[in-house]
């Protein structure tokens, strides 16, 4: 005899990363995502997002959100190019990585699950691409010491550079003339 499953399994559409990274902003040196964004994300309204997270503002200390400034948010607008009538009454909140694994405890949905997931994954990779970033900046600023050590050794080199670049060189192709210029009676 099958025992049938009580909870059909529903098939929830992946959230890509490519579309998460997009909406990650850098507000007071920190990476975080609008709550608009969070609340698409999350297939819910706006109001409805912010009314659940106001209802659990202790899950929610300065560092996990917080709410920006009408600077901030003018800022942000012209970044993302939206129309100036309509929207907001209120100014928005914004979640830092943190905040958005507290969402898991208050938004209790199986889409919820799913978007956390992917956020968290969008997070550790542009935090893997901002390390790599930092060691290249490293290693650009050993060849420049190591570059600028070898050339006080021999002041031959920015002596020959010095010559190559005040040497005139001669045109390649053709000369044309203009032709001369008409001049009108009147």
């Amino acid at each position: 005899m099958k025992k049938e499953n009580p909870r059909p399994v529903r098939r929830i559409a992946t959230v890509r990363r490519a579309y998460i990274e997009k909406r990650i902003y850098f507000v007071r040196s920190q990476r975080v995502i609008i709550d608009t964004d969070l609340a698409t994300l999350y297939r819910v309204p706006t109001k409805v997002f912010n009314q659940a997270v106001r209802r659990n503002m202790l899950r929610f200390p300065a560092d996990f959100m917080f709410q920006l400034t009408s600077d901030e948010t003018d800022n942000l607008r012209s970044q993302i190019v939206t129309s100036s009538w309509g929207g907001r009454r209120y100014l928005p909140f914004v979640f830092t990585e943190q905040g958005v694994a507290m969402l898991s405890s208050v938004l209790n949905s199986d889409r919820a699950i799913q978007v956390n997931i992917a956020i968290m994954r969008a997070f550790v990779k542009l935090r893997e691409l901002l390390a790599t970033h930092q060691d290249l900046a490293f290693r650009l600023e050993e060849l420049e010491k190591k570059f600028h050590k070898h050339e006080g050794r021999s002041g031959k080199s920015s002596m020959l550079f010095a010559r190559c670049s005040t040497r005139r060189r001669r045109a390649i192709g053709f000369r044309v003339q203009p032709p001369p210029a008409k001049v009108r009676e009147v």
